[in-house]
């Protein structure tokens, strides 16, 4: 058997696919599939014609042929087997018997065909084989693959890693005065090439200025060395600020140091009355950072403070607005059908006063939930590579609650170490802490008049690198909405003067 050729046609005689698998010229295929139609009979079924030359053995394809052009002297039971195959190849790469389906997928069936003939001679295979041979799947070119793409993201990974390393060596070394090797004067030394052996060599010297005993109280250390470590946990804040100025250093305002360092508990004010009560609610909220509420933990505990023994005996007025089932629990010396029946406090034995210069506390609460609706500041990180080897950070926040008001809001947000952040819209201030590698979105306060606000930036990062953020902040409202309305005396029910000290505050909130 020699296969001259084969062809997919339509039955006007237009060739779609031709390919032939012997030697001849342009216009001799295109005559003998020229020829084709002229042949066919009308009226009759056909499996082959022949000619004076050649044998065309062919197979109806809805509107199309399958054709093949072999010599007369080739089998014409090999030559109808090797059509079938053909036939069945051309729906395995093509959905549909139509003529943009077949020219979409010429190359495909191309390829196909020359898995079945070689040289006009068939071969020994079937359509799995062919499938599989056009495919080209290789199982040590997938391992290959694995391999080189595991060796490029390790080469990524050093890569970014010995970034970071040439970043803290240059700011190490402004912060001493010392001239940073391959990264001042005009490019990367001396060389027309980088040679890393010149930074090795001066990292050193300035590593020994580093470990100096008047440095190690501000840097943070690379390692986990005790020697370098930033003081005890006894240290008091106020001190290492004073060491800082004493040294020279540009310190933060208070505000800002606070809202950076561990929050404090709000203290209370000095100017009260004899009896002077105050409402503390501390929020431990954990948020993960594509949505969804981990944690929400609300404590509270409302503390009594009488200075005069006259006024010893009273009972205080509660007024409760929660819509939230908030449980309150009131001390055991309380009496607590008088707090379910009227909302007051007082004390069990009404003859007995409470003690004096002493924080008694007489409610407390506690509040835990999984609702989202409950957070009063929702926060919004949105880091997205910018193709650069860095980051676009989109930080937005939303007051969640329209009658709280947030006081000294800051959102911590963490840096890699000798990354420089370049901020492009901020609503409020904020202070880029290249000692902590943090940067502090700082707002005075958040009311319904403006509920949200942005924070735009761009740093040398990974998204990964900016979690988990810290926000802490204080409100002069309840968030349970119970509000102190009177204090009165148990004789006669006549009011008493009084003072209220009410703080809402963060004890932790992040976003992890």
């Amino acid at each position: 058997m020699v296969l001259i050729a084969a062809a997919v046609c339509t039955k006007a005689g237009k060739t779609i696919v031709s390919r032939q698998f012997v030697e001849m010229t342009k216009a001799r295929i295109e005559g003998l599939l020229s020829a084709f139609p002229k042949l066919m009979s009308t009226g009759k079924q056909h499996t082959f014609v022949e000619t004076e030359s050649v044998r065309y053995v062919y197979q109806p394809l809805e509107k199309l042929y399958m054709l093949l052009i072999t010599t007369k002297a080739s089998n014409i039971l090999e030559d109808l087997e090797t059509l079938r195959l053909f036939s069945r190849v051309i729906p395995e790469y093509c959905r549909s018997m139509e003529e943009s389906e077949i020219a979409d997928n010429a190359f495909n069936l191309i390829f196909a065909f020359d898995e079945i003939v070689a040289l006009g001679y068939r071969e020994s295979v079937n359509l799995a084989q062919i499938r599989t041979f056009v495919e080209m799947d290789s199982h040590e070119e997938k391992v290959y693959q694995a391999v080189r793409q595991t060796q490029e993201r390790e080469a990524k990974n050093k890569m970014r890693e010995k970034a970071k390393e040439l970043q803290r060596q240059r700011m190490e070394a402004n912060k001493k005065g010392v001239k940073s090797p391959g990264f001042g004067g005009g490019g990367f030394g001396s060389n027309t090439g980088y040679s890393p052996a010149p930074i090795v060599g001066d990292s050193a010297s300035i590593s020994a200025d580093i470990n100096k005993p008047s440095f190690t109280t501000i840097q943070k250390p690379a390692g986990s060395t005790k020697a370098m470590k930033l003081g005890s946990k006894s240290r008091d804040v106020e001190s290492f600020v004073d060491q800082l100025k004493s040294e020279g250093e540009n310190v933060v305002t208070p505000a800002v140091a606070r809202a950076a360092t561990t929050p404090r508990v709000p203290t209370a004010i000095e100017n009260t009355e004899d009896v002077h009560l105050r409402q503390e609610e501390r929020l431990m909220l954990r948020v993960g950072r594509d949505g969804g509420l981990q944690n929400f933990e609300l404590h509270g505990l409302v503390t009594l403070r009488i200075a005069d023994e006259k006024w010893g005996r009273i009972r205080v007025q509660l007024e409760n607005k929660d819509t939230r089932g908030i449980q309150l629990q009131t001390h055991p010396n309380v009496d607590k059908e008088l707090f379910k029946s009227k909302s007051q406090v007082g004390l069990k034995n009404p003859a007995k006063p409470f003690p004096l210069h002493t924080d008694v506390g007489v409610l407390k609460w506690r509040f835990q939930t999984q609702d989202e609706s409950c957070i009063p500041l929702s926060i919004n990180c949105w880091p997205s590579e910018n193709g650069q080897g860095g980051c676009d950070v989109n930080i937005e926040y939303e007051l969640e609650h329209d009658h709280m008001e947030l006081n000294d809001v800051c959102i911590t947000i963490p840096l890699p170490m000798g990354s420089s952040p370049i901020v492009n819209e901020c609503d409020g201030e904020y202070t880029h802490d290249p000692r902590k590698n943090v940067l502090l979105w700082t707002l005075p306060i958040i009311d319904a008049s403006n509920k949200s606000g942005s924070l735009e930036f761009s740093a040398t990062a990974l998204p990964g690198d900016f979690f988990p953020l810290q926000i802490n902040f204080l409100s002069k409202k309840s968030y349970a909405n119970l509000m102190v309305t009177e204090v009165l005396m148990v004789d006669d029910d006549s009011p008493v003067r009084y003072s209220v000290d009410t703080v809402f505050f963060t004890e932790k909130y992040e976003i992890v």
